[in-house]
């Protein structure tokens, strides 16, 4: 029980809410108590709504809608509402509102306006759901929301989505509509695409908080259009004398107004559609019963609330002189004074001087931008946005601006584009060319801050009535759509809230606007504008964080000196009465008012107003967590307001040219902004449920330590640079000589400090800040238990800022010691060494340390630095990358015990320390120096160095360095991977002449692969090679792009190209290029056999070639079938040859100076004659002859041997030699069969698992099923002993893996054979001539393949030895055909098979004419003329299981499986599998037989081959003569001899006999 009571006791400590009226110092609030601790209430102009804890609704004061007799004293549950978990509350004149947490709406009280979106009903007497209905999406969903706001006559819903949603009555709704009540809630169009974050409702009129999604300084390149709709986001004007330059653009985006399904149109026009040219009128009619209704409805008096006792009504304003003048826009000047433009003008100018300095600063590579026109120089972002002018703000020059315009006045300023920037995706820009990002102002780039912490990029938007100027836009005229506030727009408002006829909104820096009716000093000012925003007066020091408005007055809530909240109150004083009613005193407050019970009422979080009540919601200090939250709240508040007053008061006028000092005040806004979030994330933290592990500073510490850690380096670096000492005098101009205004702002005890540390300490003062939040989180920490998970979550972040502000406090020690070297530094060209980000770590001036073996009078100083180690000597000095730096203790005799060896990459040298003491020191300061600069990484991106356990920086790192020695590398600037101080990894290595390498290093010379770029003078363009490197040169495997646009792809050795190659030579090397050469290289000249293609010659070239030139046997292949074979010698082909024509004309003889007839020979004809003699000539162009012509008798026609291709060719074991010398040199062999079995699986699983290393940076080259062939090619087959049937199985399936991909030496061995082939034998080389050519080489491949294979898994037998097959104890033969064809030749079928069909050409022809003749035939006739005998011809078949008789026309239907068996042996690759085809032609022709005439059916030669030859007639197969000759020529002979054999022959013979009844009956 005693616990239960304690629990209550603290319950009822936490949300107690007060109520009062009036500002009297008599008035005592009245406490309500209730059950469950409140936590939001709602104000209307009698009653109240409360919410508590548990998600319950209670309801106070007058409402006469429940119809009861007798109104309660206290508060009533809402029963109705008692199943709902109710989040919000809010309250209107005489209607109520209730919000669920599944974003639902329950509405009661007065509704003859509609308020309550229930038709029908003038009163609703209980909470009824309200549902708001998105309509214009298929289909209609339910939109769930975030907020209510209620007014007098109107209701508004901001949604999830961010959209504003209306009903009731009046022009306060801002929807496209002049009939009223508005029943259903309707979308207001003009806020679409806008992020709408809040609401609220006066009597009579709305206002909107919206979100800037972009601010401007996100913006990275200038627009000049809308993005949206196109139109021009600037407009101006050029006159005689000045220029009128506007971004006054407001985008249509949703605001295009239609007509409605009843046919009406609105009377008000959006902005965006206002014309603006000077021959159209800038005015739009309006109809006159649009406003009659909306806005000077008689039934009520204008600024007040129905039901209420209010003062007489405000005059009309003398801007609507007529009854019709609020109907015409009249068109107000938008001409500034000549010395506005001037000083406008001279910002741009400036501006662009600042960005042309600080371009040519950075050294950057875009040229700056310039004006060429004034007509570009649009707008400029300011260099600082102060947001806490003051002085402007009572003298706004918006009031004076009188203006009956329905919409805005017309302003040229540069807000606009704010206004633009709340459009999604809309990023708003300055038009003066800058993509820089303002220094100043303050950015949290992330999208994770910006979703953690609210935006101060806001804008105010209202709508409604503005007869008592609540609107804000500095007129009296009503608003039928939503308008930007523009004076509010970089004011940082947090928050709005409006009374019966006045707008309140509270901004970041804690300041009040206000506007509208100040009859009662509800605005709480003297004499000021009441049209437009302007500041409430407030006593300094005063940071108001909360408002409440009610029908005449203003609560505020506020942090006076004390962190414990105050209250002020500034309005009507309500008089005290016995009788229960409340009358006007008729007097008010001048300015806001202290209320002296706030101090006895506890920690107030939160106040409320409406009608003539102030609410106040209060917790007590339970354990000193209410207290110690409030404090830091009201610290961070108090800071913020500091910061902003030193960037506006100090930065601005101090703002120089000076780039350090620009990003030291772009740092600091950086701060300032987010304190400003920081400390509107506190208020609604104290406002929100205090959940502990939701406060964002131990959340996400890590947001705030990286804007302070980005802070602390510029300020250190303009210290260290001397830049308070250069800002000392422009301040003291500024500011005076003492520098009052920052001992001021300072708060500083010490009187005597002088201005210089005055000005150090207010830079540094934010810093000091750390100490602050460590102080309240232990403090915050001790209101829980040790053993709690808040207590060691609170500890953990205190943790971090405590650690954060040593380091900061360190490195401003760091700063000040190196400032004071450089000042007391007496060495020459310290300019040079001075940089703003090098810190002092030590030096030995008191020759701590000195160089070995220095001479008896040198004089060597080191110098230590956070990023380099400088070596001064007299009037030079050396300075030392410590990213670059190596450093290792020695203890060599000759130099003692103290000694330190230094490596670097271009200078070794030791230096001698004068004891053990300093060698240690200077051991571990070089040590963690290195440790720290390689913990920065490359760019200062922080990286984590991989250091070892000794607390010694890596050996291997990654670094930057430029070479300046004389030699190879000088100049040249090399990024990558060190060891000990060689270039050894990956790196890219950087010439001052456009020369680069991107690759692998090894001990300091190119080695790996590599990709070099090197210009070309003389033909003033790149060279580039990709390949591999060894020892600082070309080796390996590469490709090479010449300038002259010759292109080498092949084997390198020492820079020149020796091994396979192939060169592409022609303009570019396109697919047009004039030649092609591939083959062998030596010493970078063409030397050993290569083919190559002359395409602009038209000749192809294959055979030996020597230093370049064609020297050998070889063969010439022209366009116009011409085929030479013979001797060259100088790239000339002389001596004895051959010339074979396309017409089978034939010449053997002597050749001379390249195709020319010289000497004897002997030239045959096609038919069979000769001509023997002495020949002289070109072919084609007429010989000369002299010698015996031969026509010999048919006997000896047969005899005579006519010359063949191929007599003088390159032999085919002699071709492609390289190739193959490079597959076994990948293996590891320095000559074919020579190397070691396991060295070579070692070398393919380096090549391999490189491979794998590449993938993991270019995952995109290869396909998920090439990744796992990789990862299964390493495992290697393995087998003991003979090769078994199982074991050879194995390595089959390995060899189809390996020679599926390229990386493998099988498989690049293999994709190389395949392009020199094709390269060979297609386009000019597809000659018949080269056909048996084509096949020797093709088993010439497969011979040396073998070797290779054989080399790999030595238990294979020899080529045509046998293997055992133990599961049924049978040899299986084995050769290099049946192992290795099925992977080459479907790789070398397309050009193979075309020559065999060029061979056969004239065979095939012959053979397809009597395929179509006797195919015209039916199947019977067609059987009984090939000499089928009558049993055998089916008499019917099965048609899809039916079967059907066979008529004398049935055509196709016969043996039709056996055909179609055949057909397929095109479309196999293998001779195998072609003879595997024929076999089961066969079989199936065997089937149909037995099916007809029984079972033991055998077949004889006599009855087979006539039904083979219609199965073969029937297939209809186009070349079947090439078919049969490539599967004699490439099948192993000992298939020929068995069952197959017999198989063939018949296949053939049926070809034969086609041809030879097609010739005899052409004869015929």
């Amino acid at each position: 029980c005693i616990s239960k009571v304690k629990e209550i006791e603290i319950i009822i400590e936490k949300g107690v809410l007060y109520r009062w009226q009036g500002y009297s110092c008599r008035v005592t609030p009245e406490r309500l108590l209730l059950a469950r601790p409140v936590l939001h209430a709602a104000l209307g102009t009698s009653h109240g709504l409360l919410l508590t804890e548990d998600g319950r609704v209670y309801s106070f004061g007058e409402q006469p809608w429940k119809r009861v007799e007798s109104q309660p004293a206290g508060p009533v549950i809402e029963s109705v509402l008692s199943g709902q978990r109710v989040i919000s509350v809010s309250a209107g004149s005489y209607h109520c509102s209730a919000l669920t947490e599944d974003g639902l709406i329950h509405m009661w009280g007065e509704n003859s306006h509609g308020q309550c979106g229930i038709s029908g009903m003038d009163q609703v007497p209980s909470p009824t759901p309200v549902n708001v209905v998105d309509g214009e999406i298929h289909p209609p969903q339910l939109v769930r929301v975030l907020n209510v706001a209620c007014g007098a006559q109107h209701t508004l819903a901001l949604s999830r989505k961010h959209e504003v949603w209306a009903w009731g009555s009046g022009c306060q709704l801002g929807l496209v509509t002049n009939i009223f009540p508005v029943w259903k809630p309707q979308k207001v169009e003009h806020l679409v695409g806008r992020y709408v974050v809040q609401i609220a409702c006066g009597g009579f009129h709305s206002l909107a908080l919206v979100q800037i999604l972009s601010p401007p300084e996100d913006s990275q390149q200038a627009r000049e259009r809308c993005g949206q709709c196109k139109q021009s986001l600037y407009t101006m004007t050029d006159k005689d004398d000045h220029v009128i330059i506007s971004d006054d653009h407001y985008c249509p985006l949703g605001v295009e107004l239609t007509d409605s399904k009843e046919g009406r149109r609105s009377g008000q026009s959006s902005p965006a559609q206002t014309p603006k040219s000077k021959n159209s009128s800038p005015h739009f009619e309006v109809s006159p019963l649009t406003l009659k209704n909306i806005c000077e409805d008689p039934g009520f008096s204008v600024g007040s609330q129905q039901n209420t006792t209010s003062p007489e009504s405000q005059p009309v304003p003398a801007s609507s002189e007529t009854g019709h003048a609020c109907l015409r826009r009249t068109k107000s000047n938008p001409y500034p004074d000549e010395q506005a433009l001037t000083d406008y003008l001279k910002r741009i100018s400036d501006q662009i001087l600042a960005e042309q300095a600080e371009a040519a600063s950075l050294g950057g590579s875009h040229p700056p931008n310039t004006v060429t026109d004034r007509k570009h120089s649009l707008h400029l972002i300011p260099t600082l946005d102060s947001t806490s002018d003051d002085s402007s703000q009572h003298s706004n020059p918006l009031q004076g601006k009188k203006s009956t315009s329905l919409t805005d006045i017309t302003l040229v300023d540069a807000e606009a584009r704010n206004r633009r920037g709340s459009l999604p995706g809309f990023s708003p820009v300055s038009l003066s060319g800058s993509h820089r990002t303002n220094r100043l102002r303050a950015v949290v780039g992330t999208s994770e801050s910006r979703n953690l912490l609210p935006s101060l990029y806001t804008e105010v938007w209202s709508w409604g009535r503005g007869q008592e100027g609540q609107l804000g836009h500095g007129d009296y005229l009503p608003r039928l759509q939503p308008l930007c506030i523009k004076s509010l727009s970089k004011k940082e408002v947090v928050k709005i809230t409006a009374g019966a006829n006045h707008s309140l909104a509270l901004t970041a820096q804690c300041q009040v606007y206000s506007w509208g009716s100040d009859k009662f000093g509800q605005l709480g000012r003297i004499n000021a504008p009441s049209t437009v925003p302007n500041l409430a007066m407030t006593s300094e020091g005063i940071r108001v964080w909360d408002v409440a408005a009610g029908q005449t007055h203003t609560l505020l809530l506020a942090d006076g000196e004390r962190y414990q909240p105050i209250l002020y109150y500034s309005g009507e004083q309500v008089l005290e009465s016995t009788d229960g009613a409340h009358p006007l005193s008729g007097t008010y407050t001048q300015t806001p008012t202290l209320l002296p019970f706030c101090m006895n009422i506890g920690y107030v979080s939160k106040v409320f107003g409406g009608g003539l009540n102030c609410l106040a919601l209060a917790d007590q200090n339970a354990m000193g967590f209410i207290a110690t939250i409030h404090e830091l709240a009201s610290a961070e508040r108090k800071f913020y307001c500091t910061l902003s007053k030193v960037k506006s008061e100090i930065l601005s006028p101090l703002l120089s040219s000076m780039l350090l000092f620009q990003e030291m005040a772009g740092s600091f806004s950086k701060i300032c902004h987010l304190t400003g979030q920081h400390s509107v994330s506190l208020t609604n933290f104290l406002q929100r449920g205090k959940v502990i592990k939701t406060l964002v500073l131990i959340k996400s510490t890590d947001i705030f330590m990286d804007t302070y850690k980005e802070y602390s380096d510029p300020v250190g670096n303009f210290l260290v640079m001397g830049g308070f000492q250069s800002l000392l005098k422009p301040s003291q101009e500024c500011f005076g000589k003492k520098l009052e205004l920052i001992q001021t702002l300072l708060d500083s005890k010490e009187k005597n400090a002088s201005p210089y540390d005055l000005l150090v300490n207010l830079f540094y003062m934010p810093l000091q800040h750390l100490h602050g939040y460590n102080r309240l989180l232990l403090k915050l920490a001790h209101c829980f238990e040790v053993n709690t998970e808040e207590y060691d979550w609170i500890q953990n972040g205190c943790s971090k800022y405590e650690a954060l502000a040593r380091l900061v406090s360190k490195q401003r020690r760091d700063a000040e010691a190196t400032f004071n070297f450089w000042k007391n530094f007496k060495g020459k060209n310290s300019e040079s060494l001075r940089k703003p980000s090098r810190r002092l770590v030590c030096e030995s001036s008191n020759k701590a340390l000195t160089l070995q073996n220095a001479g008896r009078f040198s004089a060597s100083w080191f110098i230590l630095f956070s990023d380099v180690l400088v070596h001064a000597q007299f009037s030079s000095h050396y300075v030392y990358p410590l990213a670059t730096l190596w450093v290792e203790p020695i203890s060599d005799e000759s130099v003692g015990q103290h000694g330190l060896k230094l490596t670097t990459p271009e200078d070794n040298f030791v230096v001698l320390a004068a004891s053990p003491l300093e060698k240690g020191k200077w051991l571990r300061a070089i040590n963690q120096a290195i440790e720290d600069v390689l913990a920065l990484g490359l760019n200062g991106r922080t990286r984590v160095s991989r250091s070892s356990q000794k607390g010694e920086p890596p050996v291997s790192r990654t670094s930057t360095y430029t070479f300046s020695k004389e030699g190879r590398l000088k100049d040249a600037t090399y990024e990558g991977r060190w060891l000990s101080g060689k270039p050894y990894g990956k790196g890219t290595l950087k010439w001052p002449d456009g020369t680069v390498y991107c690759g692998t290093f090894k001990n300091g010379l190119e080695d790996g692969f590599g990709d070099f770029m090197t210009p070309n003078t003389t033909l003033n363009k790149f060279e580039r090679y990709q390949g591999h490197w060894k020892e600082g040169k070309i080796h390996g495997f590469g490709t090479f792009w010449y300038a002259s646009g010759e292109v080498y792809e092949g084997s390198f050795r020492d820079n020149v190209c020796h091994g396979h190659g192939m060169l592409r030579s022609g303009k570019l090397a396109s697919p047009s290029s004039s030649s092609v050469f591939v083959g062998q290289w030596v010493q970078g000249k063409r030397t050993g056999y290569g083919v190559c293609d002359d395409f602009s010659r038209g000749e192809k070239y294959m055979g030996m070639w020597l230093d370049d030139q064609r020297h050998g046997v070889g063969v010439v292949i022209t366009q116009f079938g011409l085929y030479y074979e013979g001797n060259f010698c100088n790239n000339k082909m002389m001596g004895n040859g051959s010339l074979l024509c396309d017409d089978d004309t034939v010449f053997e003889g002597e050749f001379s100076e390249d195709w020319t007839l010289c000497g004897k020979g002997v030239l045959f004809m096609a038919n069979g004659d000769s001509l023997d003699g002495v020949f002289d000539g070109h072919w084609g162009d007429g010989l000369r002859v002299a010698g015996t012509f031969t026509k010999p008798f048919e006997a000896l026609r047969r005899e005579r041997k006519i010359p063949v291709a191929g007599q003088h060719a390159v032999p085919a074991e002699d071709k492609w030699k390289a190739v193959f010398d490079e597959c076994w040199s990948r293996l590891g062999c320095e000559a074919p069969g020579e190397g070691v079995h396991e060295k070579a699986w070692e070398n393919i699983a380096v090549a391999l698992t490189a491979r794998h290393r590449q993938q993991r940076y270019r995952p995109e080259e290869l396909s998920r099923s090439q990744t796992k062939m990789l990862d299964s090619l390493e495992v290697i087959p393995q087998h003991v002993g003979p090769v078994t049937a199982d074991s050879y199985n194995n390595i089959r399936r390995y060899l189809l893996k390996a020679c599926d991909t390229p990386h493998h030496p099988l498989g690049w061995l293999l994709e190389t054979l395949v392009t020199v082939y094709r390269m060979t034998y297609v386009g000019v080389g597809s000659n018949r001539r080269l056909l048996q050519q084509a096949v020797e080489e093709i088993q010439s491949y497969l011979t040396r393949i073998f070797q290779i294979v054989r080399f790999l898994f030595p238990g294979l037998p020899e080529d045509g030895g046998f293997i055992l097959d133990t599961s049924n104890s049978s040899d299986e033969g084995t050769d290099s055909s049946s192992l290795l064809l099925p992977v080459l030749l479907p790789r070398l079928y397309p050009p193979l098979f075309t020559l065999y069909t060029l061979e056969k050409e004239r065979e095939e022809e012959v053979y397809w004419s009597c395929v179509l003749r006797l195919n015209k035939q039916p199947d019977l006739a067609l059987l009984a003329f090939l000499g089928v005998q009558q049993k055998f011809c089916p008499v019917s078949i099965s048609v899809l299981g039916e079967k059907k008789q066979v008529l004398p026309c049935t055509k196709d239907a016969c043996f039709a499986t056996a055909v179609e068996t055949l057909q397929q042996i095109s479309t196999a690759f293998t001779p195998s599998d072609k003879l595997q085809v024929i076999q089961l032609t066969f079989e199936e022709i065997t089937q149909d037989m037995q099916a007809l005439l029984g079972q033991d059916f055998l077949w004889c030669m006599d009855d087979l081959f006539p039904i083979f030859l219609y199965v073969v007639l029937r297939a209809r197969i186009r070349n079947l003569g090439s078919e049969v000759s490539l599967i004699e020529d490439l099948t192993d002979p000992t298939l020929q001899l068995g069952q197959l054999g017999f198989m063939l022959t018949t296949l053939k013979d049926c070809y034969v006999h086609y041809n030879i009844q097609q010739q005899n009956t052409s004869h015929a």
